[in-house]
């Protein structure tokens, strides 16, 4: 039987996803896990939580990659191809950038990987393995394989229980690489399948790992009235959109939705316009926070740094509007040129671009010049404001009185701080 190891790659240390201690496994290993089928001894590694044995070799090493990742991962390929060991590289990360990534890796698999992972592993078996595959057609969510979560090391996980149910974003944000990645698509798995898989995992909190799970309001009202039997409770990402069905946000609250991430991204509706993101309406925050906490459930609000329209009082203000409006937990990210984006095309058409030392492609970093500020201003203003979110006095304006799932919340505010302290130390 042939050995197979799957690997994510670690995060750099000087990133703030690199100091989290509360984490859940990446889904698309354990879905490649699965569809390796018999004839392999398959094993995961996700070097966040376990080092690499670099002394126990497999017949194919695949590495999963997104662009903050990617040096890493072109680290851990070159170790193993020095050793003889055949290296696939895939992901976010290739599936840009596969010209680069081949140089790194014996084939690289570009986009999603389901239809043509099989034959990359038969025609490696028949020695005949590809430089590149890219997959003809949009993988149909039908009959998806049982992800293989007993290969994962559960104690090293917050939770193991994620599982997505939709694929793709019916928006195409420009700073976004969803849609190329998976195409302008919005792709929907039957929910009796959903439920099979939920009814064999282990008890827990669910993160539904979908880029949006309300793109569709008909399917997400069928999926949340299937979930309220089983008392579950939830969190995945939304769109605004949410708020504009009080029967769609109801039947959330009823499945046990508690929580839900929600793109923001800034308090500029011109910002707003030019990203392309025509869900949002700035003037209509407060009162979406208002009623979606009004339905039990606590928000995890992204604010995006950096964009053509932002000056220095941008991060007092988007401060004083997470605090009034008491969002649960935030994350504030540095506008990224990832490739793929139309940000990255427009960047590189202006020469705005300062580097590619893609592990500070992490949105914690300054990689392209600003235009209403210098690098050194948006890296210092993103600090404070990351210092003074995730201070005891902004937790406790935020979660108090702790009415919306405050164990929860108050634990995730709590490891970023901690995560963000260590992040300044590097």
């Amino acid at each position: 039987m042939m050995k197979l190891l799957l690997i994510a790659p670690k995060w750099p240390e000087n990133s703030l996803w690199g100091q989290i201690y509360f984490r859940f496994p990446y889904l698309a290993l354990t879905n490649l896990a699965a569809l390796a089928g018999d004839g392999w001894e398959i094993s995961i590694i996700d070097e966040n939580v376990e080092a690499i044995n670099f002394s126990l070799l497999p017949d194919l090493a695949a590495i999963s990659i997104m662009t903050p990742l990617a040096q890493r991962g072109y680290e851990i390929a070159a170790s193993f191809r020095e050793k003889g060991v055949p290296v696939v590289l895939g992901g976010m990360h290739p599936t840009m950038m596969n010209a680069e990534a081949k140089i790194y890796a014996d084939a690289v698999v570009s986009g999603e990987a389901e239809e043509v992972w099989p034959q990359v592993l038969d025609d490696f078996k028949q020695g005949d393995l590809k430089p590149f595959y890219k997959s003809a057609n949009l993988f149909s969510l039908d009959g998806l394989r049982m992800p293989r979560r007993d290969l994962l090391n559960r104690k090293a996980y917050f939770f193991v229980n994620t599982i997505q149910t939709t694929r793709g974003c019916p928006f195409d944000c420009a700073f976004c690489a969803v849609t190329t990645f998976y195409g302008r698509s919005y792709r929907i798995r039957p929910v009796e399948e959903i439920i099979n898989e939920i009814g064999q995992m282990e008890p827990g909190f669910l993160f539904f790992v979908d880029d949006n799970i309300v793109g569709s309001p008909k399917y997400a009202k069928k999926l949340f009235r299937a979930l309220i039997p089983f008392k579950v409770k939830w969190f995945s990402q939304s769109s605004l959109s949410i708020v504009k069905d009080t029967e769609l946000l109801d039947l959330a609250r009823q499945s046990g939705c508690k929580g839900l991430f929600i793109g923001f991204e800034s308090l500029s509706q011109e910002t707003i316009k030019a990203m392309g993101k025509s869900i949002n309406r700035v003037a209509e925050y407060k009162e979406a926070i208002r009623k979606i906490h009004d339905y039990g459930i606590g928000i995890q609000g992204s604010f995006i740094f950096g964009t053509d329209y932002d000056d220095e009082s941008v991060f007092s203000d988007v401060l004083r509007f997470v605090e009034r409006t008491h969002l649960e937990a935030v994350i504030f990210s540095i506008l990224t040129p990832f490739p793929g984006t139309r940000v990255y095309q427009t960047m590189l058409k202006e020469n705005r671009i300062l580097h590619t030392d893609w592990e500070k492609y992490d949105m914690n970093h300054v990689v392209y010049q600003p235009k209403k500020m210098t690098p050194e201003q948006l890296q210092a203003g993103f600090n404070w404001a990351y210092t003074r979110l995730y201070g005891y006095g902004s937790i406790f304006k935020r979660l108090f009185p702790f009415r919306r799932s405050g164990l929860f919340f108050s634990i995730q505010n709590y490891g970023f701080r901690q995560a963000w302290k260590k992040t300044l130390r590097h």
